[in-house]
């Protein structure tokens, strides 16, 4: 069974889609700054497993389409992508399933329309329900950070970020898969907070030889594909916190009640950062059915330890 790549009209945009499979729909949200392609483990699994299985290459991201406006890549947006894609196959639902950023598409999927979207899977990224309050996120980040910089409040400047990343895209493609995975030496890990006057690209490390989990040809690939977009419209993901904040008060202590799974490396920077809210993860998802700390995989925990996920997300859907 041969993987394919195709063009999907959905929300107004085109989504290049990796597609693999025939029966029931699961749609597997990538991260940043990631494509399609880190699913590549997971779509002909998920196939040979008898799913329809589709990883986009999202909004802003590889060969799809890249709008220009920064408003363009609110939260509502992301997910009436996913909504439209659904429609676009011919189905009426689907499995959500999302990786990082990926993961945060996946929850606001499954919060706004469980009528869709009847499970969800979560990778290294919790869902933390949200509280209002009078201080935005990203102030909020600000006053966290104190003398210091965190890296979401670091990515609000349009054009900063990516002109660090864009001067030499292969090997800071390389220092970010590296820093956050499980193989990255203690004192090569990627940094969310950094002295003022550090450039983000400071905060991941070249690695003295690649992880066994990733080739030359993968860093060629996600190389390939930042160089020719750039990175500007995948931190308009980013450039979006406050908003997404802004449009969404309605679901201030909202839970996810579908069948769920959460899935992340016990060697993640990510979940040490996010440790509490993983830890209260049964409360504002009713129907966890399994949260699974992987020891020793990082942050790229499908692409680092593909077998094991494979086996944890094919057991989740088969239990459905």
């Amino acid at each position: 069974m041969k993987t394919n790549n195709r063009m999907i009209k959905t929300n107004g945009i085109n989504l290049n889609i990796l597609e693999q499979g025939e029966g029931p729909l699961v749609i597997m949200c990538h991260g940043f700054p990631e494509l399609a392609h880190s699913w590549r483990h997971q779509v002909s699994a998920l196939a040979d497993a008898g799913y329809h299985a589709v990883a986009p290459d999202q909004r802003g991201y590889g060969k799809s389409d890249s709008p220009e406006g920064i408003e363009d890549y609110h939260m509502l947006n992301l997910v009436g992508d996913m909504v439209g894609l659904v429609d676009a196959l011919g189905e009426e639902k689907a499995v959500i399933v999302g990786h990082d950023f990926g993961s945060m598409v996946a929850i606001h999927c499954a919060l706004l329309r469980p009528d869709i979207f009847h499970a969800v899977t979560l990778m290294s990224v919790p869902y933390t329900p949200r509280h209002w309050g009078s201080t935005s996120p990203v102030e909020s980040m600000r006053q966290m950070a104190g003398e210091n910089e965190f890296y979401i409040a670091y990515f609000q400047e349009p054009g900063r970020v990516e002109k660090e990343l864009e001067a030499n895209v292969r090997e800071n493609v390389m220092k970010t898969f590296y820093s956050l995975s499980g193989d990255a030496a203690p004192d090569k890990r990627w940094r969310f907070i950094f002295k003022k006057g550090e450039r983000f690209t400071d905060t991941s490390y070249l690695p003295d030889s690649l992880p066994a989990w990733l080739t030359e040809e993968d860093i060629d690939f996600f190389a390939r594909e930042f160089e020719r977009t750039g990175y500007g419209a995948a931190v308009n993901w980013y450039r979006n916190w406050d908003r997404n904040w802004e449009l969404t008060p309605f679901l201030t202590g909202a839970k996810i009640e579908q069948p769920s799974l959460f899935i992340a490396g016990g060697e993640d920077s990510v979940v040490a950062m996010m440790g509490p809210a993983i830890e209260n993860q049964e409360a504002s998802m009713t129907d966890l059915r399994k949260k699974v700390m992987i020891p020793g995989a990082g942050h790229w925990v499908q692409q680092e330890r593909p077998q094991e996920v494979n086996k944890l997300l094919i057991d989740f859907l088969n239990g459905l």
